[in-house]
């Protein structure tokens, strides 16, 4: 998840494939006492109707989060030589829910998948935060459990949005 660094730009390959490639800064989630927060720019490649849903809703600044694997090619430069490029090719995207600006009214943008297909239903286990998270006031661990402690909800009845 981070942000868009520049202006979205659509094309369509010969074959009338869309292919949007964009850059995407991470803050990673450590600073060095001090210094700076650090931050990573990620090449990312879209392809299709993500491509499009991309462009479409999506621009400069704004907060994105994707899913997608990770991609090792070559090309030849235009000086002749061969260069390399890791790129995600991005498989979901999703709305992270940043407050957006619009027509003068605030609000959060819903999360969403581009694709008409269910919602993941992956769980992460809370990180570890210290040596003193979940603990008991007299020192003892507790149990927070494990993925197979969750249930599946089949239906969106009685969800609140």
């Amino acid at each position: 998840m981070g942000r868009i660094t520049q202006d979205l730009e659509l094309k369509t390959t010969q074959s009338g494939l869309s292919v949007l490639s964009f850059t995407v800064a991470v803050d990673r989630s450590f600073v060095k006492q001090g210094e700076e927060r650090q931050t990573d720019f990620i090449d990312c490649v879209a392809w299709r109707q993500q491509a499009e849903f991309i462009n479409r809703y999506f621009g400069k600044g704004r907060m994105i989060a994707i899913e997608g694997t990770l991609q090792k090619r070559s090309y030849d430069g235009r000086d002749g030589t061969k260069r390399w490029v890791t790129e995600v090719v991005v498989d979901n995207v999703s709305f992270t829910g940043e407050k957006a600006v619009q027509g003068g009214q605030s609000g959060y943008q819903p999360s969403y998948q581009s694709r008409n297909e269910q919602p993941s239903r992956s769980v992460e286990p809370p990180r570890e935060q210290s040596a003193n998270a979940y603990r008991e006031p007299d020192n003892k661990p507790i149990s927070i459990g494990g993925l197979d402690d969750f249930e599946e909800i089949l239906s969106d009845d009685g969800v609140p949005f």
